[in-house]
């Protein structure tokens, strides 16, 4: 099995790794509720993606009206 020569320096280890940092997600507002959303991606409080209702969110068990 081959090995390293030399041992890799930190700046030469951190330019390898430069690519590995961590982004925030790229948010927009929702056409439907104005909530934010992922770019992309179905809105998680209403469901609507491209001007229509994408996905059927289930409803939570303390946010009924009639308890």
């Amino acid at each position: 099995m081959a090995l390293p020569k030399r041992k890799v320096s930190h700046a030469r280890q951190g330019d390898r790794r430069a690519h590995l940092a961590l982004r925030a997600p790229h948010l927009v507002e929702c056409e439907h509720c104005h909530s934010q959303r992922r770019a992309h991606h179905a809105c998680p409080t209403c469901g609507w993606y491209n001007g229509r209702q994408a996905i059927e969110l289930k409803k939570k068990k303390g946010s009924e009206a009639g308890s």
